[in-house]
């Protein structure tokens, strides 16, 4: 079994010589999907097809929607001035008047010469000159005359406008989003949000903003649904800002609502709102990743070379090398890049700070990551400084019975390291099964437990398959305080179990990552990068000797995008990293011993682990049989 990865394996690295030339980014690329979708939400007139985009942050979301709204916006049919009218039959419910942009300050100077004289005849030439007013008009002709009937409250004035309108709403409240009335003026009293004046267009929002206050969102989907309405209701009414203490008619306009924000939101509220995904029903998803392919690396170099320009600074093709490379060691993989194209800019600028030729070159985006890993690394620093005083017994060095260095991640705030995490199995006579130790104490995910179950399932199928299996077994994170999840360390807990059972010395100077199955194949884990940088730089610290390194998934090997000391030191047989398909390659590895496959009469060779582990599991139960 050579699973000992070289050098070639190892090193990953863009070719220089086909980077592609291009100097500007036309579109935003590699959301292809997220587009269609935008299109069909944004052209689609029809109730309910108001839009929630989702992605994480710098994909592009906001840019996506601002360009596809511009291609919509010269629709003057949706361009309207919008007026509050008196009501002389319902002075709380004012009327809502639309007249061509432009006409309604005209209508407002005219309405304001209504007097008693001239009423019925000034009236009857208004419905001459304004058919759309026609209704409103005829209905006056039926009341006396009142000079609250002359005031005209224009609260959408769009004389000059030939565009629908594209409104950001930055600090959604009731007042900012909807309006308010100032109580003592009737109609004139009316003040309208951004909601209304986003009437006839598109009105942006970000949806965890939104929902930060109390009762927004339910009053933003009245309103929804009141617009809605009002085309074939002409009763329906609004209101307007935090109290409907008046209640105008909905401006019979759609408002297309375009919410930002993060999956887990877009998640629940699909969960725990019923009327969600009727207001909302179209939902583009932004992804965070697209393949490394000739177009999307021609996008993605096209991005650096506008933020480049945008930023004054001038790139060569070596820092264009390096920024790619960081892009797919972010998407962690070979395969692919991060469309989180705003992290590439940010680390782009933080490199101009080492040039000093005003030319950004491969090696000052080396040294802003390293600089980057230095200002995050006190908490990295301080475990390894008490790994090297004993404060936490970890060894990097001989071989023990029912232990194995996992290997864990740790975050904070963007950052985030990997450290080694020692993992002890213990085994006696019981019918217990195995104890989550991490479980019992309260620190162990759901995820977590279930990687537990899993070791379980894998012992039955491998051994106990003559005899019960009937076990006691605890498995424990030594010298953790704080919550486990996920499953990327099932494997190096199946490790410690099956060196417990067996009484097998396992290696210390090799951690372990990586998930597994109940077959016992090995399955690929995130936070490779990091977790092979951790042990590395523990075993710097305790001392190299030629011998350590990982075992991880062999299906991780497209995931591999290493600091390049690591590389180096792989280059020069200092540090070893190990690519296994199953647990049975990983114990020969960490214990020394072949493996082996049942002969006809069902038995494991003689000298094999695994008639090692079943004989001892076989004991293990005629020991509990009294209990």
């Amino acid at each position: 079994m050579n699973s000992d990865l070289n050098s070639k394996d190892i090193i990953f690295n863009y070719d220089i010589d086909n980077i592609p030339d291009v100097t500007s980014l036309d579109g935003i690329i590699g959301q292809d999907r997220a587009y269609q979708a935008l299109r069909v939400g944004l052209r689609t007139d029809r109730e309910g097809y108001n839009l929630f985009v989702s992605g994480d942050f710098g994909t592009g979301k906001l840019t996506a929607v601002r360009n596809e709204c511009e291609k919509l916006r010269d629709d003057e049919t949706k361009i309207k001035d919008v007026l509050y009218l008196a009501d002389p039959a319902s002075p709380i419910s004012p009327y809502t008047l639309l007249l061509p942009a432009g006409r309604g300050s005209i209508f407002k100077k005219d309405m304001s010469l209504l007097c008693e004289e001239n009423y019925h005849s000034h009236i009857k030439n208004l419905i001459e000159k304004y058919p759309e007013a026609k209704d409103y008009l005829n209905h006056l002709l039926a009341f006396p005359f009142s000079k609250t009937l002359s005031e005209v409250n224009l609260v959408l004035d769009r004389r000059g406008e030939t565009r629908r309108p594209f409104i950001i709403e930055s600090h959604p409240s009731f007042e900012n989003l909807f309006g308010y009335y100032d109580g003592h003026s009737g109609h004139m009293g009316i003040h309208i949000g951004s909601y209304q004046r986003a009437a006839g267009g598109f009105l942006v929002l970000t949806a965890e903003e939104l929902l930060a206050k109390e009762g927004l969102w339910d009053a933003l989907k009245r309103h929804l649904d009141s617009t809605g309405m009002a085309f074939t209701d002409a009763h329906v009414q609004g209101e307007i800002g935090k109290e409907a203490r008046i209640r105008p008619e909905p401006i019979p306009l759609y408002t297309k609502v375009i919410l930002l924000g993060g999956d887990d939101t877009y998640e629940t509220l699909t969960e725990k709102d019923e009327q969600f995904l009727r207001l909302f029903k179209v939902a583009p998803q932004f992804d965070y990743l697209m393949k490394s392919s000739e177009e999307n690396i021609r996008g993605t170099v096209g991005y650096l070379y506008s933020a480049a320009k945008k930023n004054h600074i001038e790139l060569e093709k070596s820092a264009v090398q390096e920024l790619l490379r960081y892009s797919s060691w972010f998407a962690e993989s070979r395969e692919e890049l991060t469309c989180q194209f705003s992290l590439l800019g940010d680390l782009m600028v933080e490199a101009s700070l080492n040039s000093k030729d005003g030319k950004l070159k491969g090696e000052d985006i080396l040294k802003a990551i390293d600089t980057r890993n230095y200002i995050t690394s006190i908490t990295e620093e301080k475990i390894n400084q008490e790994i090297a005083s004993g404060d936490l017994l970890i060894s990097v060095t001989g071989s023990k019975i029912g232990i194995v260095n996992g290997l864990a991640v740790m975050d904070r705030g963007l950052a985030s390291f990997g450290t080694p995490a020692v993992i002890s199995a213990t085994v006696a006579p019981g019918s217990e099964g195995i104890i989550n130790i991490e479980h019992e104490a309260g620190l162990s995910g759901e995820i977590h437990d279930k990687g537990l179950l899993i070791l379980e399932g894998y012992l039955r199928k491998m051994y106990a398959r003559s005899f019960p299996l009937s076990v006691y077994a605890g498995i424990c994170f030594e010298q953790n305080y704080s919550e486990v999840d996920g499953d990327s360390a099932s494997s190096s807990e199946l490790y410690a179990l099956l060196s417990a059972i067996g009484e097998l010395p396992v290696r210390q100077d090799i951690a372990v990552t990586g998930s597994v199955n109940q077959m016992g194949i090995l399955q690929p884990v995130g936070g490779i990068n990091e977790k092979i940088t951790g042990f590395w730089k523990t075993c710097q610290t305790c001392g190299l000797t030629g011998k350590q390194g990982v075992i991880i998934p062999r299906s991780n090997i497209k995931s591999l995008i290493l600091p390049r000391e690591i590389e180096e030191a792989i280059k020069e047989g200092v540090f070893h990293i190990w690519a296994l398909s199953n647990v049975e390659e990983g114990m020969e590895l960490l214990t020394g011993m072949k493996s082996s496959v049942r002969d006809r009469k069902g038995n494991f060779a003689n000298g094999s682990f695994n008639r090692q582990i079943e004989d001892r599991l076989r004991r293990l139960y005629e020991a509990g049989k009294g209990n």
